[in-house]
């Protein structure tokens, strides 16, 4: 009887031994392995987010091409997953997401990955992974050199265009209710609408983040009028979006990202960008790279600043 029971009690804790063996066992796989990567391995196509006119970022060219810094980073992902799946004819799905739609688009599974502008907040965390930020921008005013508008302030009584679904959204709504300025805020769809609207004297100020705001007014009939003013409202850390929780696409995300630059790769794709003519028309940002961006190259990371 005494046996039994031994016998019993052994088999109990060889079982429970075994359950532990087996959970722990369950955890590093599901550590170990990528929703995203099964999904693009199984379907042989990794779809891409895509801007339609943040340039220099994500925009297309004349031939209807997709092009840009974020582009031009997200290509390296590209290799590096096609690496990673051992499968180097991979295809490559482009789809164009817009500032409402973008964050669904990636929760969905509709996009692999989001290479565009989009800033990573602290509030954004809790819906998608960013990886580590690759572009660091402030929130100003697009005006007509000839309007008066110098900052903020000036706009008072007047109206405002923005991007819908963006922080310089939000940031303008605040400061008109806190500051009782009396604006007209107006959300455009996109880069293009809201340069529209700038130009057409439906409005007297386009706040977006200024490296953005440069390349719009490239986009002007006579870029000379325009130009980028006003105190920075915020500082945006751009980074590519992907599915939440997917640590281990994120991972491969971050090191090919923090590899780039690192290397000092990361000098030449900025000048490409920046600091030598871009397509459509040929036109030189010149916006040097801020040390804030040299020593984040230097030290890449994903830290939202809100």
């Amino acid at each position: 009887m005494i046996k039994m029971q031994t016998k019993v009690r052994l088999t109990g804790a060889m079982l429970g031994v075994a359950m532990a063996i087996g959970a722990a066992t369950g955890t590093a796989q599901a550590q170990s392995t990528s929703e995203t990567l099964q999904k693009i391995e199984t379907s042989g196509v990794i779809s891409i987010g895509h801007r339609e006119s943040s340039i220099p970022f994500s925009y297309y060219d004349n031939n209807h091409n997709v092009i840009g810094y974020s582009q031009d980073l997200c290509n390296k992902v590209v290799d590096a997953v096609k690496a990673k799946l051992k499968k180097p004819d991979l295809q490559v799905r482009f789809i164009p997401v817009t500032s409402q739609n973008r964050i669904a688009l990636v929760q969905n599974g509709t996009v692999d990955i989001e290479c565009g502008v989009t800033t990573n907040l602290k509030a954004r965390q809790a819906q998608v992974n960013f990886s580590d930020t690759f572009f660091v921008a402030g929130t100003r005013l697009l005006v007509n050199k000839n309007s008066g508008v110098k900052d903020f302030p000036d706009l008072a009584g007047k109206a405002v265009v923005t991007n819908a679904g963006t922080t310089s959204e939000r940031i303008l709504n605040k400061m008109n209710n806190d500051k009782k300025m009396n604006m007209s805020v107006i959300a455009g769809k996109d880069y293009g609408e809201s340069f529209i609207m700038l130009q057409g004297g439906r409005v007297q100020g386009f706040m977006m983040d200024d490296v953005l705001l440069a390349g719009a007014r490239t986009m002007g009939r006579n870029p000379d009028e325009w130009v980028v003013t006003g105190t920075p409202q915020s500082f945006e850390a751009y980074g590519f979006m992907m599915k939440h929780g997917d640590t281990v696409f994120k991972k491969l995300v971050d090191d090919t990202l923090s590899g780039v630059m690192k290397s000092g790769e990361i000098n030449a794709m900025y000048k490409k960008w920046f600091e030598s003519p871009v397509p459509p028309k040929n036109i030189n940002f010149n916006f040097p790279m801020s040390e804030q961006l040299k020593q984040l190259y230097a030290n890449p990371n994903d830290q939202a600043f809100e």
